[in-house]
């Protein structure tokens, strides 16, 4: 299957758990020295009380599971997350331009200082580096980057 085969769209109530599990997974496999500060059942809580209900959120989704998820608020990119098998098929290119249909003004966004692929994918999305700080203000304390990309 490849990304012609994946739809993006809003997502709903029964795609809060498996855009969790695409979150747990993702995180495992990109971040193994950032520490997670919360386990599978508070993150799991987190996407289906807070995340699809309150936030702009979306899911990647093909004919029989979620394979990535996208999170925005108020101008700032919360969360991009694909499934490890599902990196490098375009999915995040798609992500990013559907963020930047929907924020046309602009877009800010913070990734983790140890994880260059993200940051090589978001610069080559126009995102500049504004900021680099100690971690003091993420809960896992780890340092990270604040990127803006202006129109």
């Amino acid at each position: 299957m490849d990304s012609d085969d994946v739809v993006l769209r809003r997502a709903g109530g029964k795609d809060a758990i498996p855009a969790a599990d695409v979150w747990l997974r993702s995180f495992t496999a990109a971040l193994p020295s950032v520490r997670r500060v919360h386990d599978a059942a508070d993150v799991r809580l987190w996407f289906t009380s807070v995340l699809v209900p309150r936030f702009d959120t979306w899911v990647a989704v093909t004919p029989s599971t979620v394979v990535g998820v996208m999170v925005l608020r108020a101008g700032e990119l919360k969360q991009l997350y694909l499934d490890p098998p599902w990196r490098g098929r375009g999915l995040g290119d798609q992500f990013i331009a559907l963020a930047k249909a929907r924020q046309p003004e602009g877009l800010e966004l913070r990734t983790f200082q140890v994880n260059g692929p993200a940051r090589r994918f978001y610069e080559r999305h126009g995102f500049v580096a504004v900021e680099q700080t100690d971690g003091q203000s993420n809960e896992e304390l780890e340092p990270d980057v604040r990127y803006v990309w202006r129109p």
